[in-house]
């Protein structure tokens, strides 16, 4: 035997590995897939759904833990911050604090609260053709009604004494202020600007102050309805964020092209020769 035929035959250097190879287009399918725009738009969707409803259950659940540590402190005594709270606005009451209670009282429940207002918030947004932002405006302001009170009803707190409002049974969580949250946080997913965060932000605070001004609630009984509402308008968020989402850029392409039209109609056109 020749040392030509015992020499072993190396394979040709253009020939690929198998193994390797396969497990090359495997990764280079998975990469392909996780990079196609579709998949890259419904993952982004499912995790922007994810958010709002998470948060917002844990707002919800959160709330109802402060009721139960609330009522744990013999049956609903205030907390200390709740009395220091109360006490000082007692002590700024006059003329004109008093007006600013009444109206967010007047505004903030009531048949203005619960009724006018999102009615008529969602006759607008019917107007300008969005309805599915008023449905999901009416149906966060019924649900967070609806918690609010079941809340109300299981916990039975006691009102602080220097009341000036007449005012349903149970302090906590604050209806006004649940609702207040709800209309900020569901306008703010309507209408997604910087102002408008701001705007319901500041709406909510002010409830909030008004009602402890106004003797309505303790100071831990606003932030439960702020936990409430917000969560609340969190949850339908999530469950109403792809038709809102396809609404507000049917919107936007409806008024860019409208915009084109004007600008083209004042477009002068060119001197013929």
């Amino acid at each position: 035997m020749t040392e030509r035929d015992t020499e072993p035959t190396a394979p040709p250097p253009d020939a690929p590995d198998t193994a390797q190879e396969a497990t090359g287009n495997d990764a280079t399918a998975t990469v392909a897939d996780d990079l196609r725009p579709a998949q890259r738009e419904a993952k982004a969707q499912r995790l922007g759904r994810r958010v709002p409803l998470v948060g917002g259950t844990a707002g919800i659940v959160v709330a109802a833990l402060l009721g139960v540590v609330v009522m744990a402190r013999s049956g609903g005594l205030p907390f200390e911050f709740d009395e220091e709270w109360a006490e000082d606005l007692v002590e700024i009451r006059g003329p004109v604090g008093d007006v600013f209670g009444y109206f967010m009282n007047m505004l903030g429940g009531g048949v203005a609260g619960v009724f006018v207002v999102p009615v008529v918030t969602a006759v607008i947004l019917l107007v300008v053709r969005r309805p599915w932002a008023a449905l999901y405006f009416l149906v966060a302001s019924a649900a967070s009604a609806g918690v609010v009170q079941i809340l109300k009803r299981s916990f039975m707190r006691a009102r602080p004494p220097d009341i000036l409002v007449t005012s349903d049974t149970g302090s906590f969580p604050s209806g006004h202020v649940g609702n207040a949250a709800t209309i900020a946080l569901a306008l703010a997913v309507i209408i997604p600007y910087v102002w408008m965060w701001v705007l319901g932000a500041a709406y909510t605070v002010l409830m909030a102050i008004s009602r402890t001004y106004l003797g309505a609630h303790w100071l831990s009984d606003t932030i439960g309805g702020l936990l409430v509402g917000a969560g609340v308008a969190l949850v339908l968020w999530a469950v109403f964020a792809v038709p809102l989402e396809r609404e507000r850029l049917a919107r936007l392409a409806r008024i860019s092209a409208r915009n084109a039209e004007r600008a083209q109609a004042h477009v002068t056109p060119p001197a013929m020769p």
